[in-house]
C-alpha cells in the first residue's frame, strides 16, 4: 500500500505486521471424556488465532476452590504464539471452550468440558474488569505452576518471581497433583 505525498511523488507507507507474543494457557477438564476435551481443546486453539509451540504432560488435579463436586480434573499448560490482543484471546478462549461444550452456565466452581485460562501474556501485566494478567490465582494453583516449570524450568514471571521458587511454597507443596499417562504434546497431536 502506498498514499501520495503533497508533491504529488508516490511513497510506500509501511505499517508494522502484528508481533506474534508468547501466551501460557492452562487447560483443565472434569467432565465427560476429560482426555478428549483437553486434545480437542489445543486442536481447536489455531482456528481462533492462537498456535501452540509446547504443550506439558497431562496431570490429574483434585478440585481447587470452593467446589461442591469432587470430580478429579485434567489439567495441562500450553506455550502458543498469538497475534491477538489480550481482549481478542479471552474471546478466542471463549469460543473453543464453547465449542467444546461449555455452556458458561455452570456455575463458578462447578464441572465443566473444558476451561481454559490465560495465565502470562508475554511480560504483560493488565486489570481490567473482564480480564487481569498474570492471572491473579496462578501463584495459588499447583496444575498451573507444576506444567509451566515442566515446560520453561527458569521462567521468570513479570515481577521477577521465578516458577520455582513459588514450586518451594508449602501450600503449593500439599496439592495432589499426580502425572496422567497421556501424551498430547504439539508432536503428537
Amino acid at each position: 500500500m502506498g498514499e501520495y505525498t503533497r508533491l504529488g511523488a508516490y511513497r510506500r507507507v509501511y505499517s508494522p505486521a502484528p508481533m506474534a507474543v508468547q501466551v501460557y494457557l492452562s487447560l483443565g477438564s472434569n467432565l465427560g471424556d476429560r482426555l478428549q476435551n483437553l486434545r480437542e481443546g489445543v486442536r481447536r486453539l489455531p482456528q481462533y488465532g492462537v498456535f501452540p509451540r509446547q504443550v506439558s504432560r497431562v496431570y490429574e488435579t483434585v478440585p481447587v476452590g470452593e467446589t461442591p463436586d469432587p470430580r478429579l480434573y485434567l489439567n495441562l499448560g500450553v506455550w502458543a504464539e498469538t497475534e491477538l490482543s489480550p481482549h481478542d484471546l479471552l474471546r478466542a478462549v471463549k469460543a473453543v471452550e464453547a465449542a467444546q461444550g461449555r455452556t458458561f452456565t455452570e456455575g463458578h466452581w462447578m464441572p465443566r468440558p473444558l476451561d481454559i485460562d490465560i495465565i502470562l501474556y508475554g511480560d504483560l501485566t493488565l486489570q481490567t474488569p473482564e480480564l487481569t494478567i498474570p492471572h491473579p490465582r496462578m501463584r495459588e494453583r499447583a496444575f498451573v505452576l507444576i506444567p509451566l516449570a515442566e515446560m520453561t524450568p527458569d521462567h521468570t514471571l513479570p515481577d521477577r518471581t521465578r516458577v520455582q521458587e513459588l514450586l518451594r511454597d508449602p501450600r503449593i507443596q500439599q496439592q495432589e497433583v499426580r502425572v496422567y499417562d497421556a501424551d498430547l504434546s504439539v508432536s503428537s497431536r
